[in-house]
C-alpha cells in the first residue's frame, strides 16, 4: 500500500521544491502524475520545470497531447493520468483520495504554509487519510531543512 507525505512550504517557493521532490522521484524510477486545480498553475509550474538548462531540466508535458503517456512528468488537473503513475504530487490543494493511493509507490501534497486555506486543506487531506489507514509523514522545512515531524 502507499503513503503519503506532506512538505509544508515555508521557506522554499513551490518551484524549488518541485525540482527537488521531482528530480528524486525521477531518480527513484518512477514516473509522476503532478495533478493541480487550475491551469493557471500548471501553466506556471511548467514554465519552471523548463528553466534551468540541461542540468536542472525535469521532462514532464501537459496532459492532453500526442504523448501523454510517455511523459516522465505529467501534470494535469484530471484524476486520470496516462502515464501510469508511481507517484501522485498534489499542489493547490488538488484533490486526492485515498483509494488511488494505495496502487501507488508514493504520493505526495506540498502546500503553502502561509496560505490558511492551504494549511486548513492540508489538515484536512492528512485527517481523512489517516482515517482511511493511510500511512502519512508530515515534513516541515521551517528549521532551515526538511525534518519529518509526524508520521502516522
Amino acid at each position: 500500500m502507499g503513503e503519503v507525505y506532506f512538505y509544508h512550504l515555508t521557506r522554499s517557493p513551490l518551484e524549488a521544491t518541485l525540482r527537488l521532490l521531482l528530480g528524486k522521484a525521477l531518480d527513484a524510477g518512477w514516473r509522476v502524475a503532478l495533478r493541480g486545480r487550475s491551469d493557471a498553475i500548471l501553466d506556471r509550474l511548467d514554465a519552471a520545470l523548463w528553466q534551468g538548462g540541461d542540468a536542472d531540466f525535469l521532462p514532464h508535458g501537459r496532459a492532453g497531447g500526442p504523448h501523454d503517456a510517455d511523459q516522465p512528468v505529467l501534470l494535469t488537473t484530471g484524476t486520470e493520468a496516462a502515464n501510469r503513475p508511481d507517484c501522485l504530487v498534489c499542489v493547490e490543494g488538488a484533490a486526492i483520495d485515498a483509494a488511488e493511493i494505495a496502487p501507488l509507490a508514493r504520493a505526495m501534497i506540498v502546500f503553502d504554509g502561509q496560505d490558511p486555506q492551504a494549511v486548513q486543506t492540508a489538515r484536512d487531506q492528512w485527517r481523512s487519510l489517516k482515517e482511511a489507514g493511510i500511512k502519512a509523514q508530515y515534513w516541515s522545512e521551517e528549521s532551515g531543512r526538511w525534518t519529518r515531524k509526524a508520521e502516522t
